[in-house]
């Protein structure tokens, strides 16, 4: 339950009590059934750059991926970079998105999620008041969808544990 230890007792109790009776799965599993469909990087940089030009139009992406070193257990499930260098007397800004390959299984609401807390965090640095009123305004779903992702993540882990 390490993806929930943040979350009130109570609603780790309901879902330790679904783990109990062999429920999580249904619940994880009907509320969201299919994976997604951006499975390589120039699809996924696609899919993000819609949301940056409808919500965070001043600034451009200039990568999108996926990534293999991105770990989960590090709480880590993406990833922003803000890189500004002088070139010829200009600034120049680089900014990229990288999104744990873990995502690319994953039902479409959670990776919106994540793309969602990913593209806050070039509006809002700290994880603030006005960090996650952004994340709603793009998504007002958001914390939602950040609960049942701590629940899917928890759901794979056992998943992963029952078969090693």
């Amino acid at each position: 339950m390490k993806y929930l230890e943040n979350y009130p007792q109570n609603l780790q109790d309901q879902i330790k009590e679904l783990i109990d009776q062999d429920k999580l799965s249904n619940y994880i599993l009907n509320k969201y059934p299919n994976k997604h469909e951006y499975q390589t990087d120039k699809a996924l940089y696609a899919y993000v750059n819609a949301f940056k030009n409808q919500y965070l139009k001043k600034f451009t992406l200039s990568k999108v991926i996926y990534d293999g070193k991105i770990n989960v257990i590090n709480n880590a499930l993406g990833t922003h970079t803000f890189v500004s260098r002088v070139q010829g007397g200009k600034l120049k800004a680089k900014n990229e998105i990288r999104i744990g390959t873990v995502f690319k299984n994953m039902p479409e609401a959670f990776l919106r999620m994540i793309v969602v807390h990913e593209l806050a965090h070039f509006k809002e640095k700290e994880h603030n008041k006005a960090f996650y009123k952004f994340c709603t305004y793009i998504e007002p779903t958001y914390h939602q969808l950040e609960f049942d992702l701590r629940v899917y993540l928890t759901y794979v882990d056992l998943r992963e544990k029952l078969y090693f």
